[in-house]
């Protein structure tokens, strides 16, 4: 797997040149509209719901509307894969201890780039940048067998104080629909 910065643009770069500007251009001209109608809703940065999704970054999932929450509802931690690293355990542990949440739904999906992906790519980007990362890559070929990692990394955290309403899902980003993982299997 090559990782070049050349990488040809994607249609949404094609869009934005022939617009003027780049896309963070756009982002920062569509914030200024989004401002000016802006009313504070009063929310508190305690979830409502008391529950934390942890995902994949994948640009396809739109987890509020996708799971019946609005904002205000939950607190959300994405990465690559949805993976279980330090960083999620951290975020988890001041969402906990710190804001009240108690549930935790672990959400992987269909088609995740991180099922294409080994450890091979940390040598790769050590051979272009000539150092090596020091995380892992934490890609994964069976998606169930990755949801079912990573329940049982945070239901075995000591940092966590609620444990025992975490479950894993896999979400079919071809029918919008979750299934359940059994954590047993």
């Amino acid at each position: 797997m090559s990782i070049s910065a050349s990488q040809a643009p994607s249609p949404s770069d094609d869009n934005a040149a022939a617009s003027g500007g780049s896309v963070i251009d756009h982002i920062v001209e569509a914030n200024a509209r989004y401002a000016n109608e802006f009313k504070d809703p009063g929310l508190s940065a305690r979830p409502a719901q008391k529950v934390t999704v942890v995902t994949c970054m994948d640009a396809r999932l739109n987890l509020p509307e996708a799971l019946g929450l609005e904002v205000g509802d939950l607190h959300t931690l994405r990465n690559a894969g949805g993976v279980i690293t330090d960083d999620i355990i951290r975020s988890l542990t001041i969402s906990q201890r710190a804001l009240g949440t108690r549930s935790v739904v672990v959400i992987h999906h269909t088609g995740c780039g991180m099922q294409t992906l080994t450890e091979d790519f940390r040598q790769e980007l050590a051979d272009e940048v000539g150092q090596r990362p020091a995380w892992a890559v934490e890609s994964f070929k069976d998606v169930d067998v990755d949801v079912r990692q990573s329940v049982q990394r945070l239901r075995t955290s000591p940092f966590l104080l609620h444990t025992d309403d975490i479950r894993g899902f896999v979400f079919d980003v071809t029918t919008g629909l979750l299934r359940e993982v059994d954590p047993q299997n």
